[in-house]
C-alpha cells in the first residue's frame, strides 16, 4: 500500500504551530488520492538536546522526512534544524535517523555525519546491485551518494553524482515530491508499506468509528433491561452499549442505544477537572479559573450526567488557612489504603511558591463538607523536608501497583536557570500519603516539538490502569490553544522507578485537530462509571482565547487494548445506527 510522509505548513500560532508542522506527517492512499493520517497532525517528532550540565534544553525541529522499508522496518532520514526551521549549527552536515517497526513507535538513533556543510535534502536507497544501503544527500548545490554500513555508520566512500549510486545500477531521479493534496502538505514523498504493516497503521492512526450491530434479534422481556448491544468498530474493536426501550407492543420493543450525551463545555471557567465516585454517588471538582483559582468547589450527583447541572459546594479556600493562600489548582480525588484525599497545589504567595499539597478526609467525614477536611499537607521527601525548594511542585496524582502507591508530579526549576516544568514518579507512604519513600525519578521532560510549544511544560499526569497496563496520561506545551495530552506506558508489576520501564510516545493522543471547537484539550482524569465504561475528563477552550472548561467524552479501547482519546460521540455511535427493533417474548 503506498504511504506518504510530509512535513505541513502551519496554520497559525494558535491553532497549528510552526514548531507542530515541522514533524513528519503521514498520509495513505485513498480513492485515487492521499489522505491524512492523526487529523493530519505529525507523528515524529524529533527530540531536543539538552546541556548536559545546566539541564537546559534546546527544542528541535525536523524537515524532507524521507521513509524506506528495509530489512523487516522502517528506515527515517531527515534533516535536523533549530525549532523554527532555521538550519542547526549543532547539526551541520548530518542527517537524523529513526527506525520504526510500524510507523506508530519510533527509536530515535541520533545523527549520522554525511558531509562538512549544511544538508539540503536528503533520502535512502538500497542499491539492486550490491545491496548497500546509501544516503544520498544534496549539500551546496551538489549531490552525493554515500554509503553505509548501517543506519547509523557511514563509510568513507561518499561521491558526487548525477545519478545512480555509484555501483552501475540503473540511473535513478533524485529526492521525488508528490503533489498529494491534503492541506498545509509540502515536501511529501511516497514509499511502500507492506499489507499487514499498513493494516496495523491506519488501526493506530485512525480514529475508530462505529460500522455495525450485533445483537440478539429476540429477547424474553424479562431481560429487556440487562440486553446489551455490541458495537463493532472500523478498528476490530467493540463496546456494549445498553438500550433505552419503549414500551412492548405487538410483540415488538423498539428502542434506542443509549449514549450519554454531553455538550461541551459541561462547566465554564473550570480547568483540570476530576470526577470520582465514592459510595455511590459521582463528585467533581476543578481547579476554578472563575474567581483566579481562590477557591475550590465539589458538585455532588447520583450519575455523572447529573453533575452537569448539580450545584456547587465550597471545600476550600485561600483565606482559611495561614499557608494555603491563591492559586489553588488542579484537585484530585483518591482513595489511598482505604482512606480519602484531595492532592492539590497551593501558594502562601506568588505562582513561584506553589507547591503539593494532600488533604485528608475526617472519619464519617463528606467529601463536598468543607469541615469534614483536615487542613492541607504539604508533601515531604522522604527526609522530612520540603519535596522542592528550587521551583514549584504542582498537579500531583497518585496510583497503586504491585503493592506500592506511588505518586507522579510536575516540577519546574526556577533557580539558577528556568528548565521548564518536568514530570517525576516516587513512593509514598500509603497512610501518610503526603510522605515520600523513594528519591524523586524523572519520567518525563519536554523534548519533542509537541511538549515545548512556546512553553518547556509537562504537567497534569493521570494513571489509567488496565488489562495489565498502566497509561499515564500528562500534559504539555503552553495552556493555550495548542496544549494537548501525551502517554508514558508501562507494565504493571515492573518498578516503576526504574525509567527504562516506561515507553513514550511521540505524538500526542489528545490535541486541538481532534474534534472543533475545543482548542488546547489537556489535563485530564478517568473515572469509571457504575456500568464499567471508562470516561476522560478534561479541559479545553470553546474559543481559541476563550477560558479554560470543562469536557467529558468516553475512553474507547482499541482493538489492542489500549485507550482511544479522540473518539467523539458521532465516531462513537452515528445517529443513523442508534435505533433497534427486536421481538419480544
Amino acid at each position: 500500500m503506498r504511504f506518504i510522509s510530509y512535513t505541513r505548513a502551519a496554520v497559525s500560532e494558535a491553532e497549528y504551530a510552526p514548531r507542530l508542522g515541522l514533524s513528519m506527517h503521514l498520509g495513505y492512499e485513498k480513492e485515487g488520492g492521499f489522505a491524512p493520517l492523526n487529523h493530519n497532525y505529525g507523528v515524529l517528532f524529533v527530540k531536543a538536546t539538552q546541556d548536559p550540565v545546566s539541564g537546559q534544553i534546546f527544542p528541535k525541529s525536523l524537515k524532507k522526512p524521507f521513509v524506506m522499508y528495509h530489512d523487516g522496518s522502517f528506515k527515517v532520514i531527515a534533516i535536523r534544524t533549530e525549532a523554527n526551521g532555521e538550519d542547526d549549527e549543532s547539526s551541520r552536515g548530518c542527517a537524523v535517523v529513526f527506525e520504526s517497526k510500524d510507523l506508530v513507535h519510533y527509536t530515535e538513533l541520533g545523527l549520522i555525519k554525511l558531509c562538512d556543510g549544511y544538508i539540503d535534502d536528503v533520502m535512502l536507497k538500497v542499491c539492486p546491485n550490491c545491496g548497500t544501503l546509501v544516503a544520498k544527500f544534496s549539500s551546496g548545490g551538489k549531490i552525493y551518494r554515500r554509503k553505509l554500513r548501517s543506519l547509523t555508520e557511514p563509510t568513507d566512500d561518499v561521491k558526487e553524482i548525477g545519478s545512480g549510486c555509484g555501483c552501475g545500477c540503473a540511473p535513478q531521479k533524485h529526492f521525488v515530491y508528490t503533489e498529494c493534496g491534503i492541506e498545509g502538505a509540502f515536501d511529501a514523498r511516497e514509499f511502500e508499506v507492506p499489507e499487514e504493516k499498513a493494516d496495523y497503521a491506519l488501526k493506530k492512526l485512525l480514529t475508530p468509528v462505529a460500522v455495525s450491530l450485533e445483537y440478539e434479534k429476540e429477547v424474553d422481556a424479562a431481560n429487556l433491561e440487562d440486553f446489551r448491544v455490541t458495537v463493532k468498530y472500523s478498528d476490530g474493536s467493540t463496546h456494549l452499549k445498553r438500550v433505552d426501550w419503549e414500551a412492548p407492543e405487538n410483540g415488538e420493543a423498539k428502542g434506542k442505544i443509549h449514549i450519554d450525551h454531553y455538550d461541551f463545555p459541561i462547566a465554564i471557567n473550570r480547568a483540570d477537572p476530576c470526577v470520582y465516585r465514592y459510595k455511590g454517588d459521582y463528585y467533581f471538582v476543578a481547579t476554578n479559573d472563575a474567581d483566579g483559582n481562590h477557591t475550590i468547589y465539589v458538585r455532588r450527583a447520583k450519575t455523572i450526567p447529573g453533575l452537569v447541572n448539580a450545584p456547587e459546594k465550597l471545600i476550600l479556600d485561600s483565606v482559611t488557612y495561614p499557608h494555603v493562600g491563591g492559586l489553588l489548582w488542579a484537585p484530585e480525588f483518591h482513595n489511598v489504603a482505604g482512606k480519602e484525599y484531595i492532592f492539590h497545589a497551593c501558594t502562601p504567595k506568588e505562582f513561584g511558591d506553589e507547591q503539593s499539597h494532600v488533604m485528608a478526609l475526617k472519619e464519617g467525614g463528606e467529601l463536598d463538607d468543607r469541615d469534614s477536611w483536615e487542613a492541607p499537607r504539604r508533601v515531604l521527601k522522604k527526609d522530612g523536608t520540603p519535596l522542592y525548594t528550587k521551583g514549584i511542585t504542582l498537579d500531583m496524582t497518585t496510583f497503586e501497583d504491585g503493592g506500592k502507591q506511588y505518586v507522579a508530579w510536575s516540577q519546574r526549576q526556577f533557580n539558577p536557570i528556568d528548565l521548564g516544568a518536568w514530570v517525576y514518579i516516587a513512593t509514598v507512604d500509603p497512610q501518610e500519603p503526603w510522605k515520600l519513600t523513594s528519591d524523586p525519578v524523572l519520567l518525563t521532560l519536554p523534548e519533542y516539538g509537541w511538549q515545548n510549544n512556546h512553553t518547556l511544560v509537562d504537567e497534569g499526569p493521570f494513571a489509567l490502569i488496565r488489562g495489565g497496563k498502566i497509561y499515564l496520561t500528562f500534559s504539555s506545551a503552553l495552556v493555550d490553544s495548542t496544549y494537548c495530552v501525551g502517554l508514558l506506558t508501562a507494565d504493571c508489576g515492573e518498578d516503576l522507578l526504574d525509567p527504562g520501564v516506561w515507553v513514550k510516545g511521540n505524538y500526542p493522543l489528545l490535541h486541538s485537530l481532534v474534534a472543533p471547537g475545543e482548542y488546547g484539550p489537556g489535563h485530564n482524569a478517568y473515572v469509571t462509571d457504575e456500568y464499567g465504561d471508562t470516561w476522560n475528563t478534561y479541559h479545553a477552550r470553546p474559543g481559541i482565547n476563550a477560558p479554560r472548561s470543562s469536557g467529558i467524552r468516553r475512553v474507547h479501547f482499541g482493538f489492542d487494548g489500549e485507550p482511544v482519546l479522540d473518539m467523539t460521540e458521532e465516531k462513537d455511535l452515528p445517529e443513523n445506527m442508534r435505533e433497534i427493533t427486536v421481538k419480544v417474548k
